[in-house]
C-alpha cells in the first residue's frame, strides 16, 4: 500500500494537500505526448502522478512516466510549479485534495512507448495546436505556459 492509500485510511475523503509531477514530453516534430486516462471519463492529460514518501519531484516525474508510458526520461527542464484553489480535485470515489504540481518538459527519452492499461486507454503524440477537447484543464494551462515559454525562448512575444 502506498503513502496516499495509507493516509486515506486515516483521514477518509477530507481535503488534503498532495504533491505531484507531470512531464511535457515532446518528439522531434514538436508533438506533445498525451495520455488518455480511464478516470475521469477518458479525459486526456500529461503523464505524471502523485509523490510517494522520500521522493523528489524529479523522481516522481520519472517514476510516473515510466509506469504510465514505459519511457525512461533523461534531462528534465522545470517549467513551473502550480498550486492554489484552481488545483482542487474531487475524485470519483469522493477523495478531495489540492495538488501542488511541478511541471517539467523534455525531449530526452528512450524506450518503446506502451500504455499501462489500468490507468490509461491510450498514448499518442499530438500537435500542440490540435489538442483533444477533453484535456484536463490544469494540463491545458501547463501546455499553454509551455508554448509561451517556447515563444520567449525564441525571442518572440505572443
Amino acid at each position: 500500500m502506498g503513502y496516499i492509500e495509507e493516509l486515506r485510511e486515516i483521514v477518509g475523503t477530507r481535503p488534503l494537500i498532495l504533491v505531484g509531477s507531470v512531464v511535457i514530453i515532446f518528439n522531434e516534430r514538436e508533438e506533445v505526448l498525451l495520455q488518455q486516462r480511464r478516470f475521469p471519463n477518458g479525459s486526456w492529460g500529461l503523464p505524471g502522478g502523485l509523490m510517494e514518501l522520500g521522493e523528489s519531484t524529479e523522481e516522481t516525474a520519472r517514476r510516473e512516466v515510466k509506469e504510465e508510458t514505459n519511457l525512461t526520461l533523461g534531462k528534465l527542464n522545470l517549467l513551473n510549479v502550480y498550486s492554489g484553489a484552481d488545483q482542487y480535485i474531487k475524485a470519483e470515489n469522493g477523495d478531495e485534495f489540492y495538488v501542488v504540481t511541478t511541471a517539467y518538459f523534455t525531449n530526452d527519452y528512450i524506450g518503446e512507448m506502451e500504455a499501462e492499461h489500468s490507468e490509461s486507454i491510450q498514448l499518442k503524440f499530438c500537435n500542440p495546436e490540435e489538442l483533444p477537447d477533453s484535456i484536463v484543464g490544469s494540463h491545458q494551462r501547463m501546455l499553454n505556459d509551455y508554448k509561451q515559454h517556447l515563444y520567449i525562448a525564441m525571442g518572440k512575444q505572443r
